[in-house]
C-alpha cells in the first residue's frame, strides 16, 4: 500500500495513499455480503443475493464507495506509521482516482504534532516552598473537631457571640415579600458569617421570640446581588460548649487513647499534606520550565477547539451553580481577573499552556517507548472510581462504553512521562535543600527503601490525574 507525504505547513500533512484492488478485494466482499442481507428479490434468499444483480439494483459504484468507506480507517492508519507522523485531528479524506478492477487513490489532509526536540531534562530545576508544618492548620482541625463533637444547651437570655440561634429570615424589597429570600428553621451560629452581611449584628442581644429588620446583599437567587430589608426572627438561642482537648476528647474523636498520640498523629497528616503540596509544587514548575524551553507551533484548529471546550465546561460549571462569569469574578476569593474579558483571557492562556504541556509529554512518552501495562489501567480505573464515587466496575464500563481505553492509556503515559521529568530535574526547597520526590508516597509519607520501587508506580499513576499544571491538561482532555 504506497504512500507519500506532502508538507503543507510545519503542523499540516496531505498523505496520498494508493489501495490497490487487491487488498481491497476484502472490503468489496463484505459490501456485497451486507448489501445481500439487506435487500429482498424475488426468487433469492436474504444474503444470497448474486453480485451480478446487486451490480444492476444498486450499482457498482454504491458497493465500492461502501468497500473505499471499510477499507480507508486501516489505510489511514497504516500511512500515518508508514509516515511517522502523529495526527492531531480527523483527516479531511478525498478519493482522488478510482479506477475500477485497478486502483484507488485518496488524500487524507491532516493536523500533525510538530516536530522539536527536547531539552536534556537533567537541566531542568525548580525552587518549592518548605515543607513546615502549620501550627495553624493544626490548630484549626483540633478547632473544627470540637465544633463537631460540641453540645448545646437551650438558654433564656439575649443571644451573644459564639450562642448558636435558630432564625427564621424575610426579605422584602419595596414592602413585597421575595420568596427566595424567606427561610425559616436556619441554624445560625454567631460569628461563623458565610451567611448575609449585617446578621450577627442584628441578631446579637435578640432573645427568643424577639425580632429585628437589618439591610443586607442578597447572596443568591433571583435578586442576587440586590439591596433588600430583612427581618430576622430569633426562635431559640443555645450556648454552645466546646468539649476540652484531653484524653477523653482523643477518645471520642479518634483511634487513639490519649491527646499525644492523637496530637503526634495529626501532626504527621499535616506534614504529609506539605510534602504533598511541595511535590505538586515541583511537577508544576518542572513542567512549566520544559514547556518554556520548548518552541513549537500548534495548528490554530486543534487551539481553538480546545479553547471552545473549555470554556464550554466552564460555562456549564457555572450554570449548574447558577453563576454568571461577573458574579464568580466577585465570590471567588482566589480570582485575579477583575473583568470577564480578563477572565476569559486567562483561561485562553490556560488553555494553550495545558495543551502545549501535553503535546510535551506525548513527545516524551514517544521518544522512550511508554507502554501501558494491565496493571497500570487497572489502577488508574481504582483512582478514578475512588474520585468519583464510583466503583472499578463501573469505570471500566463507562471506558468502554464511551471508547476512553486510547484516551485513558495515553493519561497513564503521560503520567510516567512527568514522572521521569521530575526524577530528573533538579528540585530544592526555598532554603536550598534538596527535595527528593522519589522518597516520598502519594499520601505524603515518606517511604522506606524497600518500598521506593513501589512508590515510583504509584506515583507515576497519581501523576496521570493530578499533574499540577498536568491538571490544566486534564481539565483539557476532558
Amino acid at each position: 500500500m504506497p504512500s507519500t507525504v506532502e508538507k503543507l505547513t510545519p503542523t499540516r500533512v496531505k498523505l496520498t495513499i494508493e489501495l490497490p484492488f487487491a487488498e481491497l478485494q476484502p472490503s468489496i466482499d463484505k459490501a456485497y455480503a451486507e448489501i445481500s442481507k439487506q435487500v429482498k428479490l424475488p426468487g433469492f434468499r436474504k444474503g444470497h443475493v448474486p453480485t451480478a444483480l446487486i451490480d444492476q439494483r444498486f450499482g457498482r459504484g454504491a458497493v465500492l464507495q461502501e468497500a473505499i468507506n471499510d477499507a480507508l480507517p486501516n489505510a489511514y492508519g497504516a500511512a500515518v506509521a508508514e509516515n511517522n507522523v502523529v495526527p492531531l485531528g480527523q483527516p479531511e479524506v478525498e478519493v482522488t482516482k478510482l479506477e475500477d478492477g485497478e486502483v484507488v487513490e485518496f488524500t487524507a489532509e491532516v493536523d500533525i504534532r510538530p516536530e522539536f526536540d527536547l531539552p536534556d531534562l537533567s537541566s531542568l530545576s525548580a525552587t518549592v516552598p518548605v515543607a513546615e508544618v502549620s501550627q495553624d492548620l493544626i490548630d484549626e482541625q483540633i478547632e473544627t473537631l470540637r465544633q463537631r463533637f460540641a453540645t448545646t444547651t437551650d438558654v433564656d437570655r439575649p443571644a451573644a457571640a459564639g450562642d448558636v440561634v435558630t432564625i427564621d429570615l424575610e426579605g422584602s424589597q419595596d414592602g413585597e415579600v421575595l420568596e427566595d429570600a424567606t427561610a425559616s428553621g436556619i441554624t445560625y451560629k454567631i460569628g461563623s458569617g458565610g451567611m448575609l452581611e449585617g446578621l450577627d449584628e442584628a441578631v446579637t442581644g435578640l432573645s427568643a421570640g424577639e425580632s429585628a429588620t437589618f439591610a443586607s446583599t442578597l447572596l443568591g437567587g433571583a435578586h442576587r446581588g440586590e439591596e433588600t430589608q430583612i427581618k430576622v426572627t430569633v426562635t431559640k438561642v443555645q450556648e454552645q460548649e466546646l468539649p476540652e482537648v484531653d484524653d477523653e476528647f482523643a477518645q471520642m474523636v479518634s483511634q487513639f487513647d490519649t491527646v499525644d498520640e492523637m496530637m503526634a498523629d495529626l501532626r504527621a497528616s499535616v506534614e504529609n499534606y506539605g510534602r504533598v503540596q511541595q511535590a505538586s509544587a515541583a511537577r508544576d514548575k518542572v513542567l512549566e520550565e520544559l514547556v518554556s524551553q520548548v518552541e513549537f507551533d500548534l495548528p490554530q484548529s486543534l487551539i481553538d477547539q480546545e479553547i471552545d471546550a473549555r470554556k464550554q465546561q466552564i460555562n456549564d460549571q457555572l450554570s449548574r451553580a447558577g453563576l454568571t462569569v461577573e458574579q464568580y469574578i466577585q465570590d471567588a476569593e482566589d480570582e485575579t481577573a477583575e473583568t470577564p474579558e480578563e477572565f476569559w483571557a486567562e483561561i485562553e492562556k490556560g488553555s494553550l499552556q495545558a495543551l502545549r504541556a501535553q503535546i510535551v509529554l506525548d513527545k516524551l512518552a514517544d521518544d522512550r517507548g511508554f507502554e501501558v501495562s494491565q496493571q497500570e489501567l487497572t489502577q488508574l480505573l481504582f483512582q478514578k472510581a475512588q474520585q468519583n464515587g464510583t466503583s472499578p466496575e463501573q469505570e471500566a464500563q463507562h471506558m468502554v462504553d464511551h471508547n476512553h481505553m486510547g484516551e485513558w492509556m495515553q493519561e497513564v503515559r503521560r503520567g510516567k512521562a512527568l514522572s521521569e521529568i521530575v526524577a530528573a530535574a533538579t528540585i530544592t526547597d526555598e532554603e536550598g535543600a534538596p527535595v527528593d520526590l522519589s522518597a516520598i508516597n502519594p499520601d505524603g509519607s515518606v517511604a522506606q527503601a524497600q518500598d521506593e520501587d513501589l512508590v515510583h508506580a504509584e506515583v507515576a499513576e497519581t501523576e496521570a490525574t493530578e499533574p499540577g499544571l498536568a491538571a490544566e491538561v486534564e481539565a483539557e482532555e476532558a
